[in-house]
């Protein structure tokens, strides 16, 4: 008979709701949940990406970095601002529909002209109440060279990239509004790093300015993430035979015609759920079909390739 879940919050056998609400101020995952910031120590960067890092330093361009979701594009802007004492990294998240102006400064356009119509044939009001810095702005201006990282640039609408060329090469921008110049000392330049999930190709004057890496998925890489965190006790009640026969079905998963492998970090959170249901279902780790595999959500994201599996056989 099949062990019960050792983190069970649901049971469909439970007539009526839990008896205790307060399990959910007990859930095992809230307590594992790590900041970028956190990450940062643990992260291995690898001779490749490293040398990247620095020849986008020593030229004083910007790192784009792409590869799959999950590869550690975001947490190498935050490996660097560790390794550089540059913390904390300012981090402008992309979005569908962001612009350019959105990395440089807002202005309430609305609440100036509202003001202006009271004061009547007053004094105008001072547009620089009404503009506010954002996170390349911050960047220039901050005492300390930062990190600035501009993430998943993919995701914004084609001409943000091409809207971003002057600013980015010559690190500073005007103030539209107010015309005020906002720029940087050349020793307080911010460290640019730009990651993409190619979801669509970047423009060739983007990418002209560019320092360029991508992350390949590197099984020795995976395997010292693994043994980083095994040596912190984050899987310390996992023998080192069922992380190896967790880690080889991983790989067999990846050997597969898959539309969305898995990546490192699916992998990081498989084994944090395994941990937690440690002797549970070793026998499945054993079978050769990989769609019996225990918390096959966490590994695969697409309904496609969970279906395709009972038609292809694992490795022993």
């Amino acid at each position: 008979m099949t062990a019960a879940y050792p983190f069970r919050l649901i049971d469909r056998r439970r007539e009526g709701p839990m008896e205790d609400p307060g399990l959910l101020r007990q859930r095992p995952f809230i307590q594992l949940r790590r900041t970028f910031e956190d990450d940062a120590r643990l992260f291995d960067s690898g001779d490749e990406l490293e040398t990247a890092m620095n020849t986008a330093l020593a030229v004083g361009l910007p790192l784009l970095i792409t590869g799959e979701p999950g590869t550690g594009k975001t947490q190498a802007a935050y490996y660097a601002a560790w390794k550089l004492r540059a913390e904390p990294v300012i981090h402008f998240q992309v979005k569908s529909d962001s612009t350019a102006r959105d990395l440089l400064y807002s202005f309430d356009t609305v609440q100036y002209f509202h003001d202006a119509h009271l004061a009547g044939s007053g004094e105008l009001p001072d547009k620089i109440k009404y503009r506010t810095p954002r996170e390349l702005w911050d960047a220039l201006k901050s005492p300390n060279p930062r990190v600035l990282l501009i993430d998943e640039i993919d995701k914004a609408p084609r001409d943000f990239p091409n809207d971003l060329l002057h600013e980015l090469d010559k690190m500073e921008f005007t103030v539209r509004e107010t015309r005020e110049k906002i720029d940087a000392e050349p020793e307080m330049r911010p460290v640019v790093f730009i990651t993409s999930n190619s979801e669509r190709r970047l423009p060739e004057p983007f990418l002209r300015r560019c320092v360029y890496h991508n992350i390949r998925f590197d099984e020795e890489l995976v395997r010292r993430a693994v043994r980083v965190r095994r040596e912190r006790g984050e899987y310390g009640n996992l023998s080192d035979g069922f992380l190896e026969m967790a880690l080889q079905r991983f790989l067999a998963l990846r050997e597969r015609s898959l539309r969305k492998p898995p990546a490192t970090g699916e992998l990081l959170v498989w084994l944090r759920v395994l941990a937690l249901a440690a002797g549970t279902y070793p026998e499945r780790l054993e079978e050769r079909d990989l769609s019996k595999l225990p918390y096959l959500g966490t590994l695969l994201k697409d309904h496609d390739d969970i279906e395709s599996l009972p038609r292809e056989k694992g490795r022993p």
